[in-house]
């Protein structure tokens, strides 16, 4: 099974797709945040190392949030 086909499946479970629903806000706030990070001209090590973490970890969000997997729809 894919990631993609997984994902779907896991989304045709009610309660599943309901508290996927609910992270909406917090998915868009952190959409909203890489981009102006971006806007400023920041790369992904100098925003990881004001948010306290690894490049790797802002490269992933990133990667997620490109997708349409990792955020809602």
């Amino acid at each position: 099974m894919t990631h993609d086909e997984m994902f779907k499946k896991m989304l045709a479970n009610p309660p599943v797709k309901a508290e996927y629903q609910s992270l909406e806000d917090e998915f868009s706030l952190l959409n909203e945040l890489l981009q102006a990070c971006k806007n400023a001209g920041l790369t992904q090590a100098q925003i990881a190392d004001r948010m306290g973490t690894k490049a790797t970890a802002i490269t992933r969000l990133e990667s997620g949030l490109a997708s349409g997997t990792n955020g809602p729809s």
